[in-house]
């Protein structure tokens, strides 16, 4: 049974889905209607976090089920919420000032590139 694993890919949607509310916030409270994606800094903030989430998503939910299944539960979950705390430290950076997003990125990107390893060995033992 791959518990952790699937618990982490609801983390995952759950962080998604709240990059996707806070950019349908910010559309609301900064009054950018639909199509537009031009707007005031802090709403263009929110738009590219959720987007840039939204892009991450194939790179994080793939590798963390083959990890699952090759090398283990626990490494693939674990890898899962590292790159949850990754996002959202990316968003709230990212939200407060772009130039801020950076820590963020790099753990979500360094725990997806972890699960492709994982993904990788356990591939390779199996």
């Amino acid at each position: 049974m791959m518990k952790l694993t699937a618990w982490a890919t609801l983390a995952v949607l759950g962080v998604y889905f709240w990059t996707f509310a806070m950019a349908g916030l910010a559309r609301g409270k900064y009054k950018v209607m639909a199509p537009s994606m031009d707007g005031p800094l802090p709403f263009q903030s929110a738009q590219r976090v959720q987007i840039n989430t939204l892009e991450q998503l194939p790179l994080v939910l793939g590798p963390l089920w083959l990890c699952a299944m090759f090398l283990g539960d626990f490494w693939a979950g674990l890898g899962g919420l590292v790159w949850c705390v990754g996002r959202i430290l990316y968003a709230l950076g990212y939200y407060r000032d772009p130039a801020k997003r950076e820590f963020g990125f790099i753990v979500g990107m360094l725990a997806s590139a972890a699960l492709v390893v994982g993904s990788v060995v356990g591939l390779l033992l199996y």
